[in-house]
């Protein structure tokens, strides 16, 4: 027990409950129904001995079997039982109580629970064979000590005191040990007070069937406690099957030792009556104690389903997932509440498969269903994104993921599939996508005309080169620089210089292909990459530049005129971008040192 007393108590505390408690039950026991042999139909002192020694502490234990010895003797030998029989049926019930809790500590492990089927079951295997070893060790001893009224009758015997005593322990002990701990865990406190009163009403009503169907013999009516008990097994729990299998022992014991009811009246010897209510006694308890037991599990897992579920269903609610499943027998959709959500629907509102499909986009129809043929056909998971409009006219995107169930002979009979509602993933992915884009413009552009700046120009070029180099095509290289631009600033300001810096950016980018690029290198110099252009074609190209440049001259807002003065390169087999740029660059120097605004080839 958890509330475990001190050790001065326990020292008497344990001891004298199991006496009392023995002598007394033992003594009832002889006195009331017997059976062959003076051995009663059902021996509730095993039973009540078991339960406490499951229940004591282990410091408790050698005590209280001396206390248990002691009562036994006496109660034996008061019902008329010599004291050497009675020392001998003692040492059995004694063996069969170590027996029975030994195995119990070895088969269940932690604290033995009547709510677990496992656990009721090697609980009954443990008694069952302490049983068994009880009765060896008492007929063995009675054969020995020449036992008068039991010499030559060994297997009636050991069968007699066999279900004798396994039917003490598997009845008497589970309420005792439900019972001590519903009270020591104060469990009872929280028990609402209908429960107890149905709980009374129910063991009260078992008492009364039992009382009605053994108290007569004209009609066959045992099977009415069997209802009794079922009724208080499904409402009580293990507690109301154990409780009630013992209101009918002590009932059917009681009335059949008085001689009264059907079991008394059957023809044929004490020993026939005795062991049919024995089996009576068997098939109760073995419908009862695993029925609740089944249903206590069967409740859990009613209850955690239902846990399970509403957590399901708030995640999906969080999550904007909501799951589908396709019966391909009977080609039914069913939606959970959140896939109705998804759609703008009410849940529970009827749908078909067909109309699933209907509600996406027209472009994106086609997709889904060709992925839903592929995955039925071959039974791999699938997975697809698209748009639906939804009841109210939005367009949402939605990704659905699933895989194929399939039935006998690997036929496809079901799909299961999640779908979810990833617009704003959708929306925040595009937005980022569109400030990536503008970010890497920022980093790319030049800020004062608006064309690439030198980084992007080199990484350009590059690329340029490597195309060049693997597919054999022509590639040129101009450097240009305004003419005299520290005179312009000097003379008209910065303003009227960034202004200049404008205007032959845009004279240049209006000169060039397509495919060709024009770049501000730094300051007053610009670089412009012409791709697939020969020799001849890019001094055409470049020399347009410079004219165009030149003609230009200060028509923009009476800004001053301005001249270029352009490096032209070739690329002729050179490694990197940085020889092709220092070839530009000395025929650009060469085109200043000749009087500037003019074009130079590089040698």
């Amino acid at each position: 027990m958890k509330r475990s007393l001190s050790p001065g108590v326990e020292t008497v505390f344990w001891p004298l409950l199991t006496m009392a408690g023995y002598g007394l039950l033992a003594s009832l026991s002889l006195h009331a129904t017997r059976g062959a042999d003076n051995i009663a139909a059902i021996w509730p002192p095993s039973g009540y001995f078991l339960a406490l020694l499951l229940l004591m502490p282990a410091r408790a234990r050698p005590a209280s079997f001396v206390a248990m010895a002691a009562a036994s003797v006496a109660a034996n030998m008061l019902s008329g039982t010599s004291a050497v029989i009675s020392a001998a049926f003692t040492i059995a019930n004694a063996a069969e109580a170590g027996a029975a809790l030994w195995l119990i500590r070895r088969r269940v492990p932690g604290e033995l629970s009547f709510m677990e089927p496992r656990a009721v079951a090697n609980f009954c295997v443990a008694v069952l064979a302490a049983g068994a070893l009880s009765a060896s060790v008492a007929a063995a001893l009675a054969g020995t000590l020449a036992a008068p009224g039991l010499t030559g009758r060994g297997v009636d015997f050991f069968f007699s005191w066999l279900t004798t005593v396994t039917l003490g322990m598997l009845i008497v002990a589970p309420p005792i040990v439900m019972l001590a701990r519903l009270v020591d865990t104060r469990a009872l406190a929280n028990v609402p007070r209908a429960t107890i009163v149905e709980a009374v009403a129910l063991l009260t009503f078992a008492a009364a069937l039992t009382a009605l169907s053994f108290s007569q013999s004209h009609f066959p009516a045992t099977f009415l406690p069997t209802v009794a008990v079922i009724a208080a097994s499904y409402r009580l729990g293990p507690f109301g099957a154990a409780a009630g299998m013992l209101i009918v022992a002590i009932v059917a014991s009681w009335m059949t030792g008085q001689g009264i009811g059907p079991v008394a009246a059957i023809e044929g010897s004490q020993r026939s009556r005795v062991l049919f209510l024995q089996f009576y006694f068997i098939t109760l308890l073995f419908t009862a104690l695993p029925l609740a037991a089944l249903l206590v599990v069967q409740r859990r897992l009613a209850k955690r389903l239902e846990q399970s579920n509403r957590w399901l269903l708030q995640a999906e609610a969080a999550a904007l997932v909501g799951h589908w499943r396709v019966d391909l027998v009977r080609w039914t959709i069913q939606w959970s509440d959140q896939a109705y959500r998804v759609h703008g629907l009410e849940p529970g509102e009827p749908v078909d498969v067909e109309y699933s499909v209907e509600q996406y986009l027209p472009e994106d129809r086609a997709a889904v269903r060709a992925i839903l043929e592929r995955a039925v056909r071959t039974g791999e998971p699938f997975e697809y994104q698209g748009r639906i409009v939804r009841a109210d006219g939005a367009i949402r995107h939605v990704k659905s993921h699933g895989s194929i169930e399939r039935g006998r002979g690997g036929r496809a009979v079901g799909i299961f599939g999640t779908v979810q509602d990833v617009t704003e993933t959708v929306e925040n992915a595009r937005i980022l996508e569109a400030a990536r884009s503008a970010a890497e413009r920022v980093a790319n552009t030049d800020m004062l005309t608006g064309l690439p700046n030198r980084r992007h120009t080199l990484a350009f070029l590059e690329t340029a080169l490597t195309g060049a180099r693997e597919q054999g095509v022509p590639l040129a290289l101009a450097i240009f620089d305004i003419d005299h631009f520290k005179r312009i600033n000097d003379d008209h300001g910065h303003a009227a210089g960034d202004e200049v810096i404008r205007r032959v950016a845009r004279r240049a980018k209006a000169s060039l292909r397509e495919e060709d690029l024009v770049g501000r290198f730094g300051g007053e110099e610009f670089v412009c990459i012409l791709q697939r252009s020969s020799a001849q074609a890019a001094e055409m190209v470049a020399e347009r530049l410079r004219i165009a440049i030149e003609a230009d001259g200060g028509a923009d807002g009476g800004l001053p005129p301005a001249t270029v003065s352009i490096g032209l390169a070739v690329y002729d087999g050179e490694g990197d971008a940085e020889a092709l740029l220092q070839r530009a660059d000395q025929a650009l120097y060469i085109a200043k040192r000749e009087g500037r605004n003019r074009l130079r080839m590089a040698a």
